[in-house]
């Protein structure tokens, strides 16, 4: 940033750099239109609102498809693809097999 302090003008620079190599995209899996009798899975990391937050989750899905089976899936990471390529890999890779859809719970 320079000033011009004999008329009180400033040049303001953007900070945002134009960094992003990769177009965006969409989501690949196409949309559930219904969760009734499907195996959703809840993936929650270890922050203190996650627990919570899926608990919440579960309560309304069971509410809202009674006939939907919920499994959960804790990980230390904060979105859960990390999780494939860890130590836990063939446990993750289990879990996920039998899921239809997945809501993942940040606790921040």
């Amino acid at each position: 940033m320079s000033t011009d302090n004999a008329n009180g003008s400033f040049e303001v620079l953007s900070p945002w750099a134009e960094a992003d190599a990769k177009p965006q995209r969409g989501l690949s899996a196409t949309r559930l239109a219904d969760l009734a009798g499907k195996k959703i899975g809840l993936l929650c990391n270890t922050k203190r609102a996650a627990r919570p937050i899926t608990s919440a989750v579960e309560a309304e899905l069971k509410e809202r498809f009674p006939t939907a089976e919920i499994s959960r899936y804790f990980t230390q990471f904060a979105i859960g693809p990390e999780e494939a390529a860890t130590e836990n890999k063939d446990k993750f890779d289990d879990w996920v097999k039998g899921i239809d859809a997945v809501i993942a719970a940040v606790g921040d």
